[in-house]
């Protein structure tokens, strides 16, 4: 068996965070598992945490705390360990891009915005200074650059499987000058091609359907429970509550059957990143 590696707790936050919990554990004469146990949580999960490579989420702080003795100390350094993950992203959507990393499938809900890892650099900058008219050029380019990293997950040797549903609106809007909102199109083509992804528009005739609040998205993990995330302009919330994930679920299913197939929705993608190119009035 090959040596264990101990994580370097100075590294940054979540590595002290993670080396102090496997302290605490080899100290009360647990492993993995008996840690674990009674959690919704798997042993990998756990074992990751350890490693600085993901963030613990409050509900195990507070398992850990009472299993281990350690009178609160992991749940008031949750806050710690959020906070050091930021990374260029807002402070709400931190956990989620920490999380997606880890996920099995993502299913993504746009009725407003191109989904964040199918963003281009131009559209990703237009939005956020829309979003925040008053940051700093270096403050745009640091969410800029964040937001574009994220796509890097689809490189990975085990990539999630991706579902993204988009509003025939948000094709059709011009966010961008159209040579600009052309190469968003196409990039968004190659993207779903390249990493197998599911693609779908719901056309602008759709009536009403599920999810008409908007943004929302659902992440599957192997070794912990589905998660749905929600966004409003400067907000999110991730529910985990199962009985609400479920309902979330089934909304999202509803909501496919009522979008255009995956490779009609890529065609009408295409057109449209064709009439950009050649200057024709979208609808």
């Amino acid at each position: 068996m090959p040596p264990r590696k101990d994580p370097d707790a100075s590294a940054n936050v979540p590595s002290f965070y993670g080396a102090e919990l496997r302290y605490k554990r080899e100290a009360a004469g647990l492993t993995l598992e008996q840690l674990a146990e009674g959690s919704y949580r798997g042993i990998p999960f756990l074992s990751q945490i350890e490693r600085g490579e993901r963030r613990m989420p409050l509900d195990l702080a507070r398992h850990v705390d009472e299993r281990l003795g350690t009178d609160g100390f992991f749940e008031r350094r949750c806050e710690d360990a959020r906070k050091a993950r930021q990374s260029g992203h807002a402070e709400y959507f931190a956990d989620v891009a920490e999380m997606e990393r880890f996920a099995e499938r993502i299913e993504d809900w746009a009725p407003m915005l191109v989904p964040g890892l199918l963003q281009t650099a131009d559209y990703a900058r237009a939005i956020t200074r829309a979003a925040m008219p008053r940051a700093s050029d270096d403050e745009v380019e640091q969410m800029v650059a964040a937001r574009l990293r994220r796509a890097r997950l689809f490189e990975a040797d085990n990539p999630p499987e991706f579902w993204a549903i988009l509003d025939e609106a948000v094709i059709r809007r011009r966010v961008l000058p159209s040579h600009q909102m052309a190469e968003l199109l196409e990039h968004i083509a190659v993207t779903t091609k390249t990493a197998r992804a599911d693609l779908q528009i719901l056309p602008e005739t759709a009536a009403a359907h599920p999810f008409m609040m908007g943004m929302t998205r659902t992440m599957a993990f192997p070794d912990a429970p589905t998660v749905v995330y929600t966004e409003a302009l400067h907000s999110g919330q991730l529910i985990d509550y199962p009985a609400l994930v479920k309902r979330y679920r089934r909304s999202y299913d509803r909501l496919r059957a009522a979008a255009l197939p995956p490779e009609a929705s890529l065609a009408l993608i295409e057109e449209a990143a064709e009439d950009y190119r050649n200057g024709k009035q979208q609808r």
